[in-house]
């Protein structure tokens, strides 16, 4: 639309769009998730690799778990799909590029990408000026999350069908919200059809971080708060396992990031492996 405000993804989303791609142009082969989408997404221009936070080297362990998480949430869909599922959504979408890198698993399903108004009308944009368009399969949901919009609202308007299950998935998105505010929404995602499943990402409390990841994590704590996302909520599994029976979660299971390290990297010959300090809870309803 001619009026539509656009905003571009915020600094967190480009970051892991790019260490998405670093992952294919700097790792060997095999590849955990190949996405090289999200970089022509986000366009960073001719010098993006000499940026600090790009540094082969330095942040390999970071790229090795955003593409551990991704590699899992698209084994979930997969296996999900198999068994009926024909509805995906991803709160907090960013530069998530899922549809066009595998527009033959995802036409089987019914993709609801929620994000801000700006950033949505920005990679509506983008998607068409590339050329990968908007397929009827794919349904780019604008909310606005600063003014309480009801994003299950917004998400029925746009054609989800609340009695049927649905894979919900929320990656990088929970430390910047109070955990009032979690466990609000893990509430409304319990509520939705039975056989859904939710899988989150959250960030440990700092004394369960292996003591070699700890610099690393301050040095993110210190990125967001400065860029003017400060990580609010830690937590340890326990207490999201809880927050997820409390919200009404039929069963609720912790995910460790060690175990996304055995899954896709324990045959690997290099050094590469993701940090620790990100796991998830895989729920269902």
């Amino acid at each position: 639309m001619a009026d539509e405000q656009t905003e571009a993804p915020d600094s967190t989303a480009v970051r892991t769009a790019l260490w998405r791609a670093m992952h294919v142009q700097v790792d060997p082969p095999p590849h955990v998730v190949e996405d090289e989408i999200g970089l022509q997404l986000a366009a960073p221009g001719d010098g993006w690799r000499d940026r600090p936070d790009m540094d082969p080297h330095a942040t390999s362990a970071f790229r090795a778990a955003i593409v551990a998480r991704a590699r899992f949430i698209e084994d979930l869909i997969a296996e999900q799909a198999d068994r009926g599922v024909t509805q995906y959504v991803i709160l907090g979408a960013g530069l998530d590029t899922f549809a066009q890198r595998k527009p033959e698993s995802a036409s089987r399903l019914q993709v609801f990408e929620v994000d801000q108004p700006g950033s949505q009308a920005w990679k509506r944009h983008r998607l068409i000026e590339l050329g990968y368009g908007i397929p009827d399969w794919l349904h780019l949901v604008p909310v606005d999350f600063e003014a309480n919009e009801d994003w299950l609202k917004q998400l029925a308007a746009a054609g989800l069908d609340s009695s049927r299950p649905a894979v919900i998935v929320s990656t990088g998105v929970t430390m910047y919200l109070t955990k009032d505010a979690i466990a609000a929404t893990l509430r409304q995602i319990a509520a939705i059809a039975p056989g859904s499943t939710l899988a989150m990402t959250f960030l440990l409390a700092t004394d369960l971080v292996d003591e070699a990841d700890r610099s690393g994590l301050r040095a993110s704590e210190e990125g967001a708060r400065v860029s003017g996302t400060p990580f609010i909520s830690f937590y340890t599994p326990q207490e999201m396992l809880a927050l997820a029976h409390e919200a009404g979660f039929k069963d609720a299971h912790h995910v460790s990031g060690v175990s996304l390290a055995q899954r896709y990297f324990a045959d690997r010959t290099d050094s590469l492996r993701p940090s620790s300090g990100e796991d998830l809870l895989l729920a269902t309803t």
